[in-house]
């Protein structure tokens, strides 16, 4: 009786790391321009500060008695309205320092 070897087959080689074509030099993180400039990141500070504003105008000075409950003070236009429109004209002014475009610079 005839045994025969069953074929194996192999797979081809592999190139080594060493061996791939070198890719284009990375820049170094310094050189990378900002995604923003100046006047984006203050437009910026300004929106948060309208929000930090908006929310302290929700908060109250603090009840003496807290078995009193003083819905006038609780419900007044200050916290309901003032406060959180406050809060969302921030918000918006948010979104406007992320969407202006950068001033084009000549260099």
């Amino acid at each position: 009786m005839a045994t025969t070897k069953p074929q194996v087959k192999t797979k081809a080689p592999v190139a080594s790391p060493a061996a791939a074509p070198a890719s284009k030099p990375k820049k170094p993180v310094s050189d990378l321009p900002f995604l923003f400039d100046r006047t984006n990141y203050m437009i910026m500070g300004a929106g948060v500060a309208v929000i930090i504003v908006g929310f302290l105008l929700m908060t109250g000075a603090a009840n003496d008695n807290p078995a009193v409950f003083n819905a006038d003070e609780i419900y007044s236009f200050r916290r309901i309205t003032l406060a959180p429109v406050v809060v969302m004209i921030g918000f918006l002014i948010e979104v406007y320092a992320i969407l202006k475009r950068p001033a084009a610079t000549t260099a």
